[in-house]
């Protein structure tokens, strides 16, 4: 932006800015000289920094802004609150603080917008501390390896590509293909294994009538408590959509930083870059490829960083991130999709075929990966999980090609036979998140064979009645089975006289 012509100002203003050198100078003075579609432009201010609070006087009250372009001559403010209130000519004056929220306990189980205030129709909140919206993350040292299993309850996800806290797994698809719907699930299962994860659920311009919906089903399955739900609709403004992650971000690193254990999911990024985009072309900055600027890039890996597992001297805390994205077509290599996988540990992939051949969640074990790995898997479940993928990856190969031929040896059709049943058995109704044990008794069932007799068509039957089977009959066992260790030879062995009796009664 070139240097502020004071020329080129009206007599009016000219005269304002004079009297407010004279009067006060412009060192932490100001005065709006436009402003447009929720954007401010300040002369003065001259000693301003990035993402300070201003406060704009106006006649409806003070109304705040925050600086994002700073030029040699003028500050560009984007504004939090309404720009009708706002005129040129308003005195602006310098908060003396950068961008922060509320953040605390107080904040479990209500709705509140990026700065903090409730939506829920519920009291006003207090807490105790506030919290930067934009903070650099935790240095290396700060940091240890992803090593604590978070398990989602989705048994595909946890078999195959398990998430650790303080990873940043990437759900990416198009739309409508149960990308929320993976992210919720994992929600749940932290209060339904009485987990102690703080859930931050960011909604970056969701219909409000969707997020009444999400947090009825919460309050349904016990787990708004432990919640937060940060919310924007498509009505709010670019800077409320912007701030949304990084003020949830915020609230999450308050249970990070206090020894505790918080995921984050925002829903979805996508929408987010597209904000930030908005405000750039409005701050003149130039565009790039897609119209969008040349920081989006840094625009999400300066969010993403901020998740991470600390060491013990920092009280070993967690930030595990879950971000979405939105793909048209199943483009993986559009712009901001192939941005935000180099950015994270790995992505979850869901498919538009699978979704519509009704295989949900419709992950592709193609082209999802974790880049944590076993690290970050319970033994129990790693001891049955090793070849899934493989074992499924092969299948869909195989049952491409079986489908233009009929003469198959043996050892193909019992192969084909088994990846029928490994992706029945994987098929899992929303809201059902599964435990360890359930996890590993049914894939153990599979994989070892012993439910080979029953018709692939019939396999989730034959998993209800298993775990139904075993729970009543060693609910001790299944608990101590839950925990995560790898189980003992005689505890397999009693799980294989169970599979090999409920296998019977499904025999054709």
């Amino acid at each position: 932006m070139t240097k502020l012509s004071v020329t080129e100002l009206s007599r009016d203003l000219r005269d304002a800015i004079v009297q407010l050198e004279t009067t006060e100078g412009l060192e932490k003075v100001g005065i709006v000289t436009r402003v447009g579609d929720g954007v401010a432009w300040v002369h003065g201010l001259q000693s301003a920094g990035y993402s300070e609070v201003l406060t704009i006087e106006s006649d409806a009250g003070d109304v705040e802004a925050f600086a994002l372009n700073l030029n040699e001559d003028e500050i560009g403010a984007v504004l939090l609150g309404n720009d009708s209130e706002v005129k040129a000519g308003a005195r602006v004056t310098l908060k003396g603080e950068t961008l922060s929220v509320p953040v605390g306990p107080e904040l479990l189980g209500r709705v509140v917008d990026p700065l903090g205030r409730p939506l829920d129709g519920g009291p006003a909140i207090k807490t105790k501390q506030r919290g930067v919206v934009e903070r650099e993350a935790i240095g290396v040292m700060g940091r240890k390896s992803v090593h604590e299993p978070l398990m989602t309850g989705i048994v595909s996800i946890d078999a195959m590509f398990p998430i650790g806290r303080g990873q940043r797994e990437l759900i990416i698809g198009d739309r409508q293909t149960g990308k929320t719907a993976i992210a919720i699930d994992t929600m749940i299962n932290q209060a339904k294994q009485k987990t102690s994860v703080v859930n931050v659920y960011v909604a970056i311009g969701q219909k409000l009538s969707k997020i009444a919906r999400l947090v009825d089903r919460l309050k349904e399955e016990g787990v708004m408590d432990q919640t937060i739900i940060v919310a924007t609709s498509p009505s709010d403004s670019a800077s409320l959509l912007y701030l949304a992650p990084y003020a949830g971000t915020a609230m999450g690193e308050y249970f990070r930083d206090n020894g505790e254990h918080a995921l984050m999911i925002y829903d979805d990024l996508t929408k987010h870059a597209v904000a930030y985009r908005q405000m750039s072309l409005l701050l003149r900055r130039p565009p790039g490829r897609e119209a969008f600027p040349g920081d989006v890039f840094y625009l999400h890996s300066r969010l993403l960083e901020r998740s991470a597992k600390l060491s013990d001297d920092l009280g070993a805390g967690s930030l595990t991130a879950l971000p979405i994205i939105e793909t048209q077509a199943g483009d993986i290599s559009a712009y901001i999709p192939t941005n935000v996988i180099s950015i994270t540990d790995g992505q979850i992939f869901l498919e538009t075929d699978l979704f519509y051949q009704g295989i949900r969640p419709a992950i592709s074990a193609g082209l999802s990966v974790s880049r944590v790995g076993g690290a970050a898997q319970t033994k129990a479940v790693k001891s049955v999980g090793g070849n899934l993928k493989l074992g499924l990856s092969q299948f869909r190969e195989l049952a491409s090609f079986a489908q233009f031929g009929s003469d198959l040896d043996d050892a193909t059709k019992s192969q084909i036979d088994r990846g029928r049943r490994l992706t029945e058995l994987l098929k899992q109704l929303q809201y059902q998140p599964m435990g360890v044990w359930e996890q590993f008794v049914s894939i153990h069932a599979v994989t070892s064979g012993l439910f080979d007799v029953v018709d692939p068509d019939r396999i989730k039957e034959a998993q209800a009645a298993l775990i139904a089977k075993l729970w009543g009959d060693h609910k001790a066992e299944m608990r101590e089975l839950n925990k995560g260790d790898k189980p003992s030879d005689e505890l397999v062995e009693l799980i294989d006289s169970a599979t090999k009796s409920v296998a019977k009664g499904f025999e054709d």
